[in-house]
C-alpha cells in the first residue's frame, strides 16, 4: 500500500471514532447532567527519504463541552441544579469524582448519595449527613442546607484548576487533578441540569462524518482496484 492509502486509512480511523463519539452524545439526549463530547483532530507529518512529506490524520484527544445545559423542574428536595461554572464532588472508591448530574438521595445512614450511590461531598469535604424526620430541609442559593432554619452543610461546588485536567471517566462522572472552590456559581433545589447536547447539530454532525468516511471508503476501494490491475498486468 502506497502512502495515500496508509493517510486515508489513519483518516478512517478516526472518523470512526469521531462516529462513536456523536452516537454516544445522541444517546445522552435525555441524561441529566451529561456534558457533550467532541473529537479533537491532529495531523501527523513526516519527510520521507527522497520523497514528498507523509501527512497522517489522528483523533488524540476528545473535548468536553462545558456549555451550561437548560433546567427541569422535578420539586425533589434532594434535586439540586448548578447555574454556572463548577461541579459537585463526590466520594467514589477509587478517589473523588465530578459531576454536574444532580439528583441526590439519603441512603440508610441519612447521607446524601446520588443514583450509584456515591456519596455527596460538602465544602469541606465530607460527606453531608441529613438528620431522618428532622423536618423539610431547604437550601440557599450559595449551597447551604438548613432545617428550620438550622445550617446542617453546605454543598460543595469544585473545578479544576487546570482545565485540561478533565478527563471524562464514563457516564456523568469526571475526573481530575487539582481543584479549587468556585464561589460564583448558584444552586437551584427542585431542579436537575439536562444534558447539553443539541440534538440538530449532532444529527448533522453525524451525517457530514458519515459522508466523509463513505467518500474515503470508495477511495480505498478504487485504490485496492487500481493495484489489481497493475498486478495482474504485471502477471501476463
Amino acid at each position: 500500500m502506497d502512502a495515500s492509502g496508509y493517510t486515508t486509512l489513519t483518516r478512517q480511523s478516526s472518523l470512526m471514532r469521531e462516529m462513536q463519539v456523536v452516537a454516544h452524545n445522541i444517546a445522552n439526549l435525555s441524561t441529566t447532567g451529561f456534558r457533550r463530547e467532541g473529537v479533537i483532530f491532529s495531523e501527523y507529518v513526516r519527510r520521507l527519504e527522497g520523497g514528498p512529506s507523509l501527512s497522517m490524520a489522528h483523533a488524540s484527544a476528545r473535548h468536553i463541552d462545558l456549555r451550561q445545559a437548560g433546567l427541569s423542574q422535578t420539586g425533589g428536595t434532594f434535586d439540586f441544579a448548578i447555574q454556572g461554572e463548577g461541579f459537585f464532588l463526590l466520594d467514589a472508591p477509587g478517589g473523588q469524582v465530578l459531576s454536574r448530574a444532580g439528583s441526590f438521595m439519603p441512603n440508610a445512614e441519612g447521607e446524601l448519595v446520588n443514583t450509584d450511590g456515591l456519596r455527596l461531598l460538602d465544602r469541606g469535604g465530607a460527606p453531608i449527613f441529613v438528620p431522618p424526620d428532622a423536618g423539610p430541609v431547604a437550601m440557599a442559593a450559595d449551597g447551604t442546607l438548613s432545617i428550620k432554619g438550622a445550617p446542617i452543610a453546605q454543598v460543595g461546588l469544585w473545578r479544576p484548576v487546570d482545565p485540561l485536567d478533565l478527563q471524562h471517566q464514563g457516564g456523568t462522572i469526571f475526573r481530575s487533578g487539582a481543584l479549587e472552590p468556585v464561589d460564583e456559581a448558584k444552586l437551584l433545589q427542585g431542579f436537575v441540569e439536562e444534558s447539553n447536547v443539541n440534538p440538530i447539530s449532532e444529527i448533522a454532525r453525524m451525517i457530514t462524518v458519515q459522508r466523509a468516511y463513505e467518500m474515503g471508503q470508495s477511495f480505498l476501494e478504487r485504490e485496492d482496484e487500481r493495484v489489481r490491475g497493475v498486478i495482474q498486468a504485471l502477471g501476463r
